[in-house]
């Protein structure tokens, strides 16, 4: 098997696109009989010879106006609106109403309707949706299983490119074909609001949806919180999802229970009423021990194998989803207890220091009070927090995840995220307002491995360092170039450096 696996299925389908036109109940372009499809992308980029080329109304630009560079790279036709239709000159024209509303639909027939062969998982929330596909791939280890998200795709355990949580309709469609191929049974994916809006989870229904929490995130794309819940709750109708499965310790959660036409099971790590819920739980440095009381008031034991207490309910999310789909719990909670972690997601870096270093992906103020909260009990000494945050996106976090910080953290080291467009400078004051109400002690540091370097020399035993806001990115951001910095081997080199 190769080291990184295919996008796309080793048999390709074959449509002419007068099929697909009859699919789409449109007329059929002259020769269309006669021309074969092999694949679908909306990106130039993305064509490989025998595609269909979406071309997309965009903000900015329409796609048809990139036709000739699709052709060149392989396109053998192009589907697009009627607006799309007058800038093209010559070549097969797939002509349609809201290309993009179609897109999905058309995408999931040319590949044969590939998620039917294999038991799918969405699950979406602001917080934990890493976390919980990769512990729902390892609960079904050892049969072949996939993940895709944030921090990229895997297949049977092989990584494949793909820069979007939630990739296009027609790259998502060709991968669950791969899929296919491969034999996968599970696959365990994250669904952004982003996706649910932009149609790329269109076509199909997922066997199980998943509702882990919802705080403030992506306001600068859903411009409110009740937008933001509206986006996420669309999963949770018939046309998205069969069963839904739903964290109720959450406020939108309990709301959703609600408002979803789908059956229901409900899952509680915090003693509230549910289907299956989290008793006897017992955290410690390295994870969390617990019971769980399944719906027949079955008790059994879960290990959940990652430090901080809110990793109870991401296990809780993982196992209830698949137990739903009838498999055994006790062997999900075996594969859960086996799990060998998430890659930047409560991070532990060692390097022979006498202090707990960790790296996290808590980029949000919900996510930064639950990373700081998790670790304080298991904190014997002080706990010392970096972070920043992102440029060119919402605003109004910056000072409430100072806040945040500076009340769960002794030691607040205000730095650079990915600044991207903005002055760094300008981010870090705003989140310095926030931090100066807290009672913890609040220091600004220009500059990322700078802070690290600092967090590391305040640091004895006993104390706890948290760097948080990049998790698994390797790249940092500032004014539109990405330089190479990866907070785990940061953090480990500076550390060795110090001892």
């Amino acid at each position: 098997m190769s080291e990184t696996m295919r996008m796309r299925p080793t048999v390709a389908p074959r449509w002419t696109v007068a099929e697909l036109a009859e699919f789409l109940l449109v007329e059929a372009p002259e020769g269309a009989a006669q021309i074969v499809v092999t694949g679908v992308a909306l990106n130039t980029a993305q064509i490989e010879p025998g595609d269909l080329y979406a071309a997309l109304p965009g903000a900015r630009s329409h796609g048809a106006d990139f036709a000739e560079q699709a052709f060149e790279a392989g396109a053998v036709a192009v589907l697009t609106d009627a607006e799309g239709a007058a800038r093209i000159a010559q070549g097969c024209v797939l002509v349609v109403d809201a290309p993009r509303s179609r897109l999905a639909d058309l995408s999931v027939h040319l590949y044969g309707h590939p998620a039917d062969s294999m038991t799918t998982v969405g699950i979406t929330g602001t917080q934990g949706k890493t976390t919980t596909t990769y512990l729902a791939e390892a609960a079904v280890a050892p049969f072949p299983s996939a993940v895709v998200g944030t921090i990229g795709t895997r297949v049977a355990g092989v990584p494949a490119a793909s820069a979007l949580t939630t990739p296009e309709a027609p790259q998502l469609q060709a991968l669950f074909a791969v899929m296919v191929e491969e034999e996968v049974e599970v696959c365990a994916m994250e669904v952004s609001s982003h996706a649910l809006v932009q149609g790329r989870v269109d076509g199909f229904a997922f066997d199980v949806a998943v509702f882990l929490n919802l705080g403030r995130d992506h306001l600068d794309f859903h411009h409110t919180v009740e937008e933001y819940f509206l986006a996420k709750a669309a999963l949770f109708t018939a046309e998205h999802a069969r069963h839904a499965v739903i964290n109720v310790d959450d406020a939108h959660g309990r709301r959703l229970v609600e408002l979803t036409p789908l059956p229901v099971t409900t899952f509680s790590s915090e003693g509230a009423a549910a289907d299956w819920r989290a008793v006897n739980v017992r955290p410690h440095r390295l994870g969390t021990d617990l019971e769980v009381v399944g719906p027949d008031g079955a008790v059994f034991e879960l290990q959940v194998p990652l430090a901080g207490v809110f990793n109870v309910s991401n296990a809780m999310a993982a196992l209830v989803a698949l137990a739903t789909t009838g498999r055994d719990h006790a062997a999900l909670a075996a594969g859960i207890a086996a799990s060998v972690g998430v890659p930047g997601r409560m991070e532990r870096i060692e390097a022979g220091q006498d202090f707990t270093a960790i790296v996290d992906y808590a980029h949000k103020p919900d996510a930064v009070t639950a990373v700081l909260a998790a670790l304080r009990p298991v904190t014997a000494g002080r706990l010392i927090v970096v972070l920043g945050a992102g440029g060119d996106r919402d605003h109004g976090k910056r000072p409430l995840m100072g806040s945040a910080a500076a009340a769960a953290a002794d030691i607040t080291i205000v730095t650079d995220d990915n600044p991207r467009s903005e002055n760094p400078a300008a981010i870090r004051r705003e989140i310095v307002a926030g931090a100066e109400a807290g009672p913890g002690l609040v220091v600004e540091v220009a500059g990322r491995r700078d802070a690290i370097a600092h967090a590391v020399t305040l640091a004895h035993l006993g104390d706890t360092v948290v760097v948080a806001g990049k998790g698994h990115e390797t790249g940092q951001d500032i004014a539109g170039t990405v330089h190479q910095f990866d907070d785990r081997s940061v953090l480990a080199e500076l550390i060795e450096a110090s001892r």
